[in-house]
């Protein structure tokens, strides 16, 4: 068992004979010499759950201002604007919204449950990059 290789933390629980052979991270117990496993639950415990309102008012909040003024909205406008049936532009909109919201959290949800969010935000990163990138480009060369 290679003890340099694995972090080390302090721990006042005995080992005992019906305690599994630790495998990967091990804790030193300095009292009374003893090596035993560290909770894996402890090590990737996930960040704390946020609460409902917190969660909600942080989307509501990044998606209403990313929103503002896009061509969504825009079309949105002259869509009522030459319709004369503002509810039932309304209400489509909604819906494809609703639907494209749908949508990502779907493939979030699934991309969340195969990769780490590490490698998601680091995607994400480069993915938006790139994207920025092409669009300089355009403008500048187009």
């Amino acid at each position: 068992m290679k003890l340099d290789s694995a972090p080390l933390s302090l721990s006042d629980k005995y080992q005992t004979e019906s305690q599994p052979e630790p495998q990967h991270i091990t804790s030193i117990n300095l009292t009374t010499a003893t090596i035993e496993p560290i909770q894996p639950e402890i090590i990737d415990s996930p960040k704390r759950q946020q609460s409902v309102a917190v969660v909600f008012g942080t989307t509501f909040a990044t998606i209403f201002l990313a929103e503002i003024g896009d061509k969504t909205q825009l079309s949105t406008l002259l869509m009522s604007a030459e319709s004369h049936a503002p509810w039932i532009v309304f209400m489509g909109s909604g819906a494809a919204l609703i639907t494209t919201s749908l949508l990502g959290v779907l493939l979030g949800s699934w991309i969340s449950s195969r990769l780490s969010p590490k490698t998601v935000e680091k995607s994400s990163g480069v993915m938006l990059l790139v994207i920025s990138l092409l669009l300089f480009w355009d403008v500048f060369h187009g």
